[in-house]
């Protein structure tokens, strides 16, 4: 069961019976699980269940706190199909606000930006940054009519080690359950206060959980990156247990993951607290639903993923490093081959991914079997089998 927005009712996704049934499979023990099924990746009831219950419903991840680093940065999105604005506010906090009118419901704030109000461009209707409505043009005429009453609606916001989480629910799951063991995790991290140096938004015309599974698995490296990251990537450790909306896994590297095969003389300098295997590996780490992070020996690497309906994705890529690496003198030549390997090894996944969502569309695609070297996959699966079946976790 899951919470409705309005904290009245508690609901279960509708789902086509043999969706369910092939969900159920996907709970199991790991010798027994299968993957999800293909309708996942395609069914549009489908898609719309997992909009009420995975994106209204718990936690989102809409990135790092320092994407809005000043008073009055805003950024506008979608999450879930519910047009949203993240801002700054006067009081230095983040604020996630409906992206819908009080009048009429036309979008207040697009794109993003900075600003020292949010206005409507339909009626001029004007809100503070901390969504009070403070203008409304030629409203005084109208009998009974209050600014007070007139507020954008406000949604829960939570920033947990600088990741900065959105819910729609009246009365969201702690925080602090959502992540439960992801801090002491990474605790050997400072991931509190890494700084983000590039961000990058692209789209993929695959179904958004595709896009997050192909950066927790070490299954294609050797087939869909060859000569680019395979060699610098040793096989991962055995599958981890931990409590809360994640799953993790960590491997042994030969250099750095952060470069190319062939660039590890552009290394930047080991992160200072990291000890023992930890200067020579990456910790791959999928924040459910839709943040996907990599803590590696000299960096930090994200991947945002918002749905576009089930045959397309919105994404982001985040680069992060600890300020004293941004200091050092050969930074500005080095980052650039951080990016050309993040960039390329993107390029190299984005058309198998289309690939495999084509094959998707099969009538005769089926359930497989997750092999060892996909244990985070497996996780999210049980995970988002459990949410849409009702068998929640955090």
């Amino acid at each position: 069961m899951i919470r409705s927005m309005n904290g009245v009712e508690d609901r279960v996704a509708i789902l086509p019976p043999r969706v369910k049934a092939d969900l159920a499979r996907c709970v199991g023990s790991s010798d027994t699980m299968r993957t999800l099924p293909p309708a996942c990746y395609t069914d549009s009831e489908v898609f719309e269940a997992e909009m009420q219950v995975i994106f209204r419903s718990g936690w989102i991840g809409v990135g790092r706190s320092d994407r809005w680093p000043e008073v009055g940065d805003y950024s506008a999105m979608e999450l879930g199909g519910v047009p949203v604005v993240v801002v700054r506010g006067d009081d230095g906090g983040l604020h996630a606000f409906a992206n819908s009118c009080s009048h009429r419901s036309a979008q207040v704030m697009l794109g993003e930006g900075n600003c020292t109000r949010m206005r409507c461009r339909f009626h001029f209707w004007t809100y503070g940054l901390d969504g009070r409505l403070l203008a409304a043009p030629s409203m005084g005429r109208t009998d009974g009519f209050d600014k007070g009453e007139h507020a954008l609606a406000e949604f829960a916001l939570a920033e947990v080690a600088g990741f900065v989480f959105v819910s729609f629910e009246t009365d969201p799951p702690p925080i602090d359950a959502w992540f439960g063991d992801f801090l002491a995790v990474h605790e050997a991290w400072p991931v509190d206060s890494m700084v983000t140096t590039r961000r990058r938004e692209f789209t993929v015309d695959c179904n958004w959980k595709a896009f997050a599974e192909v950066f927790n698995e070490y299954y294609h490296l050797p087939y869909v990156h060859p000569t680019s990251i395979d060699h610098t990537y040793d096989e991962p450790d055995d599958a981890e247990v931990v409590q809360g909306s994640f799953a993790t896994h960590f491997g042994t590297t030969d250099g750095t993951g952060g470069l190319l095969d062939g660039a590890q003389e552009n290394v930047l300098p080991v992160i200072s607290q990291l000890e023992g295997r930890l200067r020579a590996g990456v910790r791959y780490s999928w924040l459910f639903p839709n943040i996907i992070v990599a803590f590696g020996s000299d960096a930090m690497w994200l991947y945002e993923v918002y749905p576009d309906g089930s045959d397309r994705c919105r994404c982001a890529q985040v680069v992060c490093f600890p300020q004293s690496t941004i200091e050092h003198p050969d930074f500005p030549e080095r980052v650039n081959s951080y990016y050309e390997r993040f960039d390329m090894a993107l390029e190299e996944d984005v058309p198998m991914l289309e690939e495999q969502h084509a094959g998707m569309r099969s009538p005769f695609a089926r359930q497989g079997m997750f092999s060892y070297l996909e244990p985070s996959v497996a996780g999210f699966a049980r995970w988002y089998a459990g949410r849409l079946l009702g068998r929640e976790a955090p």
